[in-house]
């Protein structure tokens, strides 16, 4: 079931890229209390992805946090170390935060996997982005296979 908006997001699953290497996310603590924006990639270092879904937030962070936005973050069914390097060659710095999803447990919890497995990519996430307060979601936008409209940073900034 996929979810909707007044639900509460899933607080488990997720990973970062820390100094050290992968580490848990604690969700639950980013999303208390605050406004967060998170936008879903089918993958990294892919084409849209790359050239324009991530980068379309990082030149617009400060746009979105003038909305009232705490946090941003990029969510991709990759894993920590795939999703920090992506973000090192993005330049995201403190602007992103890079979510692994790298079982799609997170992703499939949302019920918005994207089965690609017959073009050799497996189970992926489809391109999303929620607006969430204290963990509820207020906006959610689901983009159509091969589009990219409705999840775009500019398209955030108009529902924020």
């Amino acid at each position: 079931m996929m979810i909707a908006v007044g639900e509460k997001l899933p607080t488990e699953g997720l990973k970062t890229m820390g100094a050290d290497g992968p580490e848990a996310v604690d969700m639950a603590s980013k999303l208390a209390g605050k406004k967060v924006v998170i936008f879903s990639v089918p993958g990294a270092f892919t084409p849209t992805c790359s050239a324009k879904h991530l980068p379309g937030f990082v030149d617009k962070i400060d746009e979105i946090k003038a909305k009232g936005v705490d946090e941003v973050m990029c969510l991709a069914v990759n894993d920590a170390f795939v999703m920090g390097a992506w973000g090192k060659d993005q330049n995201v710095g403190d602007n992103v935060t890079m979510l692994a999803d790298g079982s799609a447990a997170y992703t499939k919890a949302l019920g918005l996997s994207l089965d690609l497995e017959a073009a050799g990519l497996g189970t992926r996430g489809q391109r999303f982005a929620i607006i969430a307060d204290d963990g509820v979601v207020t906006h959610l936008a689901i983009e159509e296979p091969g589009a990219f409209e409705v999840s775009s940073a500019e398209a955030i900034i108009k529902a924020l």
